[in-house]
């Protein structure tokens, strides 16, 4: 998400819409290869006119590629950041009010008893519960075995 705002910086209001649409078809492409097809497409429809966004793409591609490796229900939770800025405010909410740690060890548990709290009220009952969390968490431990044990 971080790689479609930093493009549309580039971007006029007028195309912003039609540019973000080109560039979903990279970021939810199946593949590194069908990725690179699309960001060649959108080269050769917008390059042109917005050659920024395409060095910001082109500048991040080693970083961004390791994503695709993922199924589609992590990378949904992941390029929705409304989630993950809602658990940094959480997290950062509830440390500031901490004021000083004696020590590293002291803020890694307040963190850990910040995010405990915060993943048992993601994918609740509520009508707040972000869409797909069930079925992300799962996937989460698979792909990252052990580190969802309570």
């Amino acid at each position: 998400m971080h790689l479609v705002r930093a493009s549309l910086r580039f971007c006029s209001w007028k195309d912003r819409k039609t540019v973000a649409g080109a560039l979903r078809n990279i970021y939810t492409a199946p593949s590194v290869e069908a990725a690179a097809d699309a960001l060649d497409d959108f080269e050769l429809e917008y390059g042109e006119r917005y050659p920024g966004i395409v060095r910001v793409w082109r500048d991040a591609w080693e970083q961004f590629t390791p994503f695709l490796a993922y199924p589609p229900v992590i990378r949904k939770i992941v390029y929705t950041t409304n989630m993950i800025e809602s658990t940094n405010y959480q997290m950062r909410k509830a440390s500031k009010t901490r004021g000083n740690f004696p020590n590293d060890e002291s803020a890694l548990k307040l963190l850990r008893l910040i995010a405990m709290n915060i993943t048992t009220t993601r994918g609740g009952e509520t009508g707040t519960a972000t869409p797909g969390w069930t079925q992300a968490l799962n996937m989460f431990d698979k792909y990252f075995p052990g580190r969802l044990d309570p």
